[in-house]
């Protein structure tokens, strides 16, 4: 695909994934409080239904950390509740220079997305699935979807891709240097282009680039397509929870 088709998809998968994740946080609190009635019951069984996801997550903040040579305090993976803002696990990293704290914020990102992406190919047969619906052919699609759920297991990698893929995006304080390194990228990309090896590094950008959107979209093609039976099923609980206990959660 070209660059600027294959960007407007990820675009568009993108915006798709925080949403969902966005959805699925608010949606998952709202059942699991009116499961329980008690808002610190309720805290812990939503924060053990991620806890995977948020086990990986905080563990490859701690892994990229020491590979590069920041110094890290204790691993909380308890959830707590401040200001009204849910915290599912915390690693406090010491301050740093804005490369290696933009590599420890992103280390999440990728590290679940390439337990993802292996998931995905050995268990699933995710690329077939996919390759499929790229070219129209929706039986085979199906075909292959129906595959998936047969694989041994089945039930247990999607929950762990669900859990993975709707906890690995960084959060604020994770991105907090991204934007001076994305500064720093754009000066020395000028520089180069100035020194006249512009076409040169455009070609390599491109390829780069390509491949990357690629396996990006891939990524979240996948995590969405395992998310909406997780999504269906949450929005049936809530449904039948409410009608049990009369009561409605109001979602602001």
């Amino acid at each position: 695909m070209p660059l600027l088709h294959s960007g407007l998809i990820l675009l568009i998968v993108l915006g798709l994934l925080l949403g969902a994740e966005r959805w699925l946080h608010r949606r998952l609190q709202g059942v699991t409080i009116l499961l329980t009635g008690n808002q610190d019951i309720a805290l812990w069984l939503y924060a053990i239904l991620l806890f995977p996801g948020v086990a990986l997550h905080e563990l490859s903040h701690a892994l990229s950390a020491a590979l590069l040579g920041v110094k890290i305090g204790g691993i909380s993976l308890l959830p707590q509740q401040k200001q009204g803002h849910i915290q599912l696990g915390f690693v406090p990293v010491e301050e740093t220079d804005f490369l290696r704290a933009s590599c420890i914020g992103a280390a999440p990102l990728l590290i679940g997305s390439a337990v993802i992406i292996a998931i995905g190919y050995s268990v699933f047969g995710t690329p077939a699935v996919l390759s499929s619906l790229a070219t129209g052919n929706w039986w085979g699609a199906l075909q292959g979807l129906r595959q998936a759920l047969h694989a041994p297991d089945a039930w247990v990698w999607a929950y762990l891709i669900f859990a993975i893929g709707n906890t690995m995006l960084p959060s604020r304080s994770d991105t907090h240097a991204w934007p001076l390194l994305g500064a720093v990228l754009v000066f020395g990309g000028t520089i180069i282009v100035l020194a006249g090896a512009g076409a040169l590094l455009l070609k390599t950008l491109s390829q780069l680039l390509t491949g990357a959107v690629h396996w990006v979209i891939l990524l979240g093609v996948s995590t969405l397509l395992i998310d909406l039976p997780f999504f269906l099923l949450i929005i049936v609980a809530e449904k039948i929870l409410e009608r049990l206990k009369r009561q409605k959660i109001v979602y602001r």
